[in-house]
Formats: C-alpha cells, structure tokens, sequence
C-alpha cells in the first residue's frame, strides 16, 4: 500500500510572520491560510497550555478535510512528572482533542533533554497509550541514553513512532519502529533559528521518497520558526516532493 506525507510547520501563531507568509492576513485567518499551503500542522501550544474543547472544534471546522493535525501533548506529564503515573493526563488529553475528530494523525510526547532512560517508566507510559489508540503516537527523546534496543523494542511493540528530531543542541535519533515516520526540522546549524539549504531539503526529500514508496506514513514539520525560515522550508520541501510526483 503507498504511503502519504504531511508536511508543514511546528505552530502557525508567529507575529513574525505576518507579513512575508501571511501577507498581513488577520491572526484570526492564519490556520485556514496554513491548510492552503501545507498538507498537515503540528500544534505546538498544546504543549504549554491546555486547549478548550471548542478550540479544538474550531480548528477542525477552519481546516478541509484532508488536512491533518499532529498534537503536541502538554509538558505536564513529560516534563513535570517525567512519565509517572500517565493514565489520567493522557485521558485529559483525549477528551479535549477528541473534538478535531479524524483531523488529529498523531500526538507527539516530547520528552525532556536532561531526562535519561527509564525503561520501566517507558513501559508504563506505552501500556497507558491504549487508552487512546486513535491517533497514532511518537516520542522525541533528547538525551541519547534512550537510543538503544531495549527503547526500541519497546516502541515496536506498541506500534509507537521515534521522532527524528534534528537540531545542533541534541542528536538525532533515525529509529524506524513503525509504518509511522515523525521527522522535526529544528534548524540544523542554529536551533529554532537556521533554515536548511537547498541541498539538505533536497536530502530529506529523497528520505521522504522512500519511505511512501515503503508504504509508511510520513510526518514532517518545520520548527525553525526565526525569521520565517519554517514555512519558507516547508513550501520548498512540498515543491520537492510534488515535482516528483511523491
């Protein structure tokens, strides 16, 4: 079966960006101006603040249906509580995003730079993912003690996607544990803040390219949200695939 890529940007809420992208469009008009231009978004905000119900709907309803969101979950359990105890926040995430209906692809649960490996807290957290098996779900580990088998195995079992998170203040970790791919482009050179070059988005074009030709669902987005550098990418990686038919 081919497989699909969403590709995007990390958030949509920019000031930035409001003139060279959004064209001096209102803020209220920014997510509907983004599902035009991209195939899918990463809701970054969730991850400081939790969102109403009628958010979520009201973001589902201003975006078509083929547009997908990915969800970053609130830092609550991956920061504050580093994974313990994670049934009841992820059914408070549940409920709340269940309102953008099949719009919402996969939730994102950034772990911590400073948090190292914790299998049995790893394997707690897995085992609470079924309360909430759609979507489908990823993990960005920034310390390198989680790369290893043992994670690995891990994520496999549960279906669960590592998150190749490229930046210059973490490694990257190129894990594929599912049909899920999950990349976030945080600027190589500078975090948050340096664009990608021709020649390294016509390299992860070429990745992309593989991995629908292996069936798999592919997720890109842009955090490199400095001076426009995010949906500039993002538009050029697009350019790159559809010129190859991908």
């Amino acid at each position: 079966m081919a497989g699909r890529a969403f590709i995007g940007t990390s958030g949509w809420n920019y000031g930035a960006w409001r003139e060279d992208f959004y064209g001096g469009r209102p803020a209220k008009a920014w997510l509907a101006y983004c599902s035009t231009r991209f195939s899918g978004i990463e809701i970054n905000a969730t991850h400081y603040r939790l969102q109403s119900v009628a958010t979520f709907r009201r973001w589902r309803d201003e975006t078509p249906p083929a547009f997908r969101f990915a969800l970053k979950a609130h830092r609550y359990l991956t920061h504050n509580r580093k994974l313990k105890d994670p049934l009841g926040p992820i059914r408070l995430e549940r409920e709340r995003a269940s309102a953008l209906g099949d719009r919402l692809a996969v939730v994102l649960w950034q772990l911590p730079a400073n948090f190292r490996r914790n299998l049995e807290r790893l394997e707690a957290f897995t085992r609470a993912l079924r309360a909430w098996r759609k979507p489908r779900h990823v993990i960005e580990f920034r310390h390198p003690s989680w790369f290893c088998d043992q994670v690995a195995h891990c994520l496999r079992t549960h279906r669960i996607a590592v998150c190749q998170s490229d930046a210059a203040d973490w490694p990257l970790w190129d894990a594929l544990t599912t049909d899920l791919v999950y990349v976030r482009l945080h600027g190589h050179a500078v975090t948050y803040a340096s664009g990608y070059s021709e020649s390294e988005l016509r390299a992860w074009a070429r990745r992309v390219r593989r991995w629908i030709r292996e069936g798999r669902q592919v997720h890109v987005y842009f955090d490199n949200d400095a001076r426009g550098q995010a949906p500039r990418n993002a538009l050029r990686l697009l350019a790159l695939l559809e010129a190859r038919g991908a």
